[in-house]
């Protein structure tokens, strides 16, 4: 193993190593110390990036796992708060207990972060934190509160872990913590494809592990059409990213797209996934985005896409989610204008604004409807606005350069 410091091709190693060894950490040490075993992972990686350059490891995730441990006594035995320091020492120098590892440590983490004595916000900001190796600003830009709100809610999951002090407890199966699992998994790989902290505009690693999970989440709950639905928006919607950006790094919006780079192993492979699995299944949100990115797989341009299908399926799904998430509403109306033309999508942008005025990508959207009805001064305001709204680098290029077509002067 080579180059294997952040900022190279290392860094898609450092996302894998930490949260597997952060797992078999609170395998071993319990879930009550999950703050303490955090900090000796990160202490493990500190020291993991200034030694490995020079003399990378055979075997880096046991490096890992063995520095991270050696830390973490350090941290126990110098904490003389503790009263029962001396035991627990003891305890850290036992033999790690092997008994029925699963496959991969990430998957393990994942369910743990997931307890049900957390609270949903709670379960998924810090498993973003933990196993995603999000940022709060990230996890805070996703979901659209402010920074200090995320950071609250990942301190009150771990005191609340700290609190139950019952180990490395696994849920009796894989169904009990499906839903805030997916929720997880699915906003690291809208992360991955919609970078909040400003660049890159795609994290390669980030949505290769995002794939990885859900691949093992599919081989153990086979059944879930849900699951399935996951990964197959994921290999869908990863399948496009050689399209994606053009000379310079320039983001290349869907429509504009040349379709013949899409990799078509994935687009395959999610197709075959849809046609397995919708026949006689429950609409699900993820199944239900699934299929209306095998709507647009299966069109060869923007003018061939069945937009009424498209339309109809963001219908069901508004309905589904209870109407509660915005961002559908947004994309329903992207999918109107494109079946009843954009004045009437505008109106209905209008009624979304006034519910949600923050909402991203909202002027971004309504500059485009109000470029296509020829207003031109309306568009590049909104266009301004969009600009200023966003923070990745190339979604602020390529508004940009809508922005120039109106007014070449800027």
């Amino acid at each position: 193993m080579t180059d294997a410091g952040p900022g190279h091709d290392g860094e898609g190693l450092w996302r894998a190593l930490a949260p597997q060894t952060l797992a078999r950490l609170l395998r071993t040490y319990g879930s009550s110390q999950f703050g303490v075993c955090e900090d000796a992972v990160q202490d493990a990686l500190l020291e993991a990036f200034v030694r490995w350059p020079a003399s990378p490891p055979g075997d880096p995730q046991a490096w890992l796992t063995a520095a991270a441990r050696r830390r973490y006594i350090d941290r126990v035995r110098s904490d003389r708060r503790r009263r029962d320091r001396e035991e627990r020492v003891v305890l850290l120098e036992a033999p790690l207990s092997h008994d029925g590892l699963q496959s991969d440590d990430t998957l393990l983490l994942l369910q743990l972060c997931c307890h049900p004595a957390l609270s949903r916000s709670g379960q998924v900001a810090l498993t973003l934190r933990a196993v995603a190796g999000l940022s709060t600003q990230q996890i805070a830009n996703a979901y659209q509160v402010p920074e200090t709100t995320i950071a609250q809610r990942i301190t009150r999951a771990k005191r609340r872990l700290a609190e139950l002090g019952r180990g490395f407890t696994r849920p009796s199966s894989v169904d009990e913590r499906m839903a805030p699992v997916l929720d997880v998994l699915y906003v690291m790989f809208t992360e991955a494809h919609h970078t909040t902290s400003g660049a890159p505009a795609h994290d390669t690693d980030l949505a290769a592990e995002s794939i990885r999970l859900v691949r093992l989440l599919r081989a153990a709950a086979p059944d879930s059409t849900e699951v399935a639905g996951l990964l197959a928006l994921m290999l869908l919607t990863e399948a496009r990213h050689p399209a994606r950006t053009g000379a310079g790094g320039r983001l290349v919006p869907l429509d504009e797209q040349d379709r013949r780079l899409w990799d078509r192993t994935a687009v395959e492979e999610g197709l075959a996934l849809l046609d397995a699995v919708v026949p006689g299944a429950e609409p699900g949100p993820y199944l239900l985005q699934a299929c209306i990115a095998g709507v647009h797989a299966h069109a060869p341009d923007t003018e061939s896409t069945d937009w009424d299908e498209v339309h109809a399926l963001y219908t069901v799904l508004e309905h589904v989610t209870g109407g509660r998430n915005p961002m559908i509403t947004l994309n329903r109306i992207v999918a109107a204008s494109m079946v009843h033309g954009p004045e009437d999508a505008l109106a209905l942008l209008d009624d979304l604004a006034g519910s949600h005025p923050r909402l991203a990508r909202l002027d971004a959207v309504r500059a485009h409807l109000l470029e296509r009805t020829g207003r031109t001064d309306e568009a590049a305001a909104a266009y301004r606005r969009a600009i200023a709204a966003t923070v990745n680098v190339a979604e602020q290029h390529h508004l940009r350069d809508r922005l120039r077509t109106l007014s070449p002067e800027l």
